[in-house]
């Protein structure tokens, strides 16, 4: 038996054998987000990341914290933890680059009833996933078993990412004026916003979530499950290939709460919903729920994860950036001058 076995704590709740056979587990997927900067593997009490900053005049680092929320609820009920973890990175590194900064790298926190060390290698699969999509580390993190906390089927995830933008090159709401034009980057369903509501909404403890449905063209299951889409690489292609004024994340608050802060008062973003793709989930939720068209609006993202802000003469120029880099995107309003921060028309 190995000397760092404690038979006390065993008989408390926590088998810290556990973690170890976890951090094991999960070292095959760490390995796949290594990049250069990486200095330090698991296992030591920090991460260790060396910047580089080369051709920048003056390096800003940028941070970005964040969870997954209820959305976890559906996961556990589907018993089906190797995506939540993408979600997870995705509401921090969609986050940070939309002052244009590229991410380095991230750290995971695992709040867990009782360890079940394949369980949480699942969930950081996920998580080494998402870093691969972002282009950035898994550096380290942490699991804490929480025994009369937390049930032992229960667990929470969340994490928080590091990029590096240069200071001169920071995309805030400055440079945004009338006759920019607002490009729509499709989502990938729900995310991970308002679950708190889909649940009420959908009856979601009591509904067949892997029974196949019409509507959606998949099980509810699936379709609640559907990662956040990670918008990095080609948003970076973007900002390199045309003027990028501004860029928002449409996270929980919607369109009333995210756009506008890409926007300086007296300016308004006018959007067309016809221009809008609003996938069928959306659709079920408002009918299911009999929740308005606002505050549809003002939760969840209705099929637009991300809007970049763009000069009018440039929006071709940011529109073959991130096809190439295999992001469609759709032309929904302009910027115009007003008092209101939203007008969907």
């Amino acid at each position: 038996m190995s000397d760092s076995y404690s038979a006390s704590y065993a008989e408390a709740g926590v088998d810290i054998t556990a973690g170890y056979k976890a951090v094991e587990l999960m070292k095959q997927h760490v390995a796949r987000t290594i990049i250069p900067g990486v200095v330090s593997g698991l296992g030591g009490f920090g991460g260790l990341f060396e910047l580089d900053t080369a051709g920048m005049e003056r390096p800003c680092l940028v941070s970005g914290t964040d969870g997954v929320g209820t959305k976890i609820r559906v996961a556990q009920l589907m018993n089906q933890h190797n995506t939540i973890g993408i979600d997870c990175v995705a509401m921090c590194v969609n986050d940070i680059i939309c002052c244009g900064a590229k991410p380095l790298f991230f750290l995971d926190y695992i709040a867990i009833g009782k360890n079940e060390p394949e369980k949480v290698a699942s969930i950081v699969s996920g998580v080494a996933e998402g870093c691969v999509q972002a282009g950035c580390a898994l550096i380290g993190g942490e699991t804490a078993e929480h025994p009369g906390l937390m049930d032992p089927q229960d667990y929470d995830l969340a994490g928080f990412a590091v990029g590096v933008v240069d200071r001169t090159k920071i995309i805030d709401n400055t440079r945004t004026r009338p006759g920019d034009v607002i490009l729509a980057l499709g989502s990938n369903g729900l995310h991970s916003n308002g679950f708190s509501l889909v649940r009420k909404a959908l009856d979601v403890e009591h509904a067949d979530l892997g029974a196949w449905s019409e509507e959606l063209g998949c099980s509810l299951g699936a379709e609640l499950l559907q990662p956040t889409r990670i918008y990095v690489k080609p948003v970076l292609a973007a900002i390199q290939a045309a003027d990028i004024h501004g860029i928002s994340h449409i996270t929980g608050g919607g369109f009333y709460e995210n756009i506008p802060r890409c926007i300086p008062q007296g300016l308004t973003a006018k959007i067309e919903k016809s221009s809008l793709w609003i996938q069928p989930i959306f659709r079920m939720i408002q009918r299911l729920g009999n929740i308005s068209e606002h505050d549809m609006f003002n939760t969840f993202n209705m099929g637009t994860g991300m809007i970049l802000v763009v000069a009018k003469e440039d929006a071709d120029k940011a529109a073959a950036a991130l096809k190439k880099e295999g992001m469609g995107s759709t032309v929904i309003g302009e910027i115009v001058s007003g008092e209101e921060r939203v007008i969907l028309c």
